[in-house]
């Protein structure tokens, strides 16, 4: 098959584009101290904070193991805390510190410098977003039923 063929391939173009959205974040987040990953986490939590590693989980689509030392690392930066829960000795909540929760300033300062690097105007930008998600949803497992 000739080199040129990937021009053709969907997932190469996916692939592309995620890995150039994501090389557009690596300087702003290097001005706070932050890889792409540890943003999205404390994204999460700037949503709503104090939540169970397991949910953090189902909303990031990370596994445990990718998770856990993402997790580690924001807490020795300071970024945020790990306990047990009160009602459930197994589960791990996760909560912002002060640090983490003043992080979220910059927040808005993020979204508009990478809206400004991928130059596309809104409308395009919120048509590509229903698409993608129609992908992820499209090939993406269907949830286990519920034990009985």
């Amino acid at each position: 098959m000739p080199d040129d063929d990937l021009d053709d391939f969907l997932c190469f173009d996916l692939y592309a584009a995620s890995r150039a959205v994501t090389a557009a974040y690596r300087p702003i987040l290097g001005e706070l101290g932050l890889t792409y990953p540890q943003y999205l986490v404390l994204a999460v939590l700037w949503e709503r904070d104090e939540r169970r590693i397991k949910e953090l989980s189902t909303v990031l689509r990370l596994d445990h193991a990718t998770l856990t030392p993402l997790l580690r690392r924001l807490e020795s930066a300071g970024l945020l805390t790990r306990r047990r829960s009160a009602d459930d000795e197994r589960a791990v909540v996760v909560a912002l510190t002060a640090d983490g929760r003043a992080l979220s300033a910059h927040a808005e300062d993020v979204r508009c410098r990478i809206a400004e690097a991928v130059g596309l105007p809104l409308e395009d930008v919120e048509v590509l977003r229903t698409l993608l998600r129609r992908v992820s949803a499209a090939v993406s497992p269907a949830p286990a039923a519920p034990r009985p």
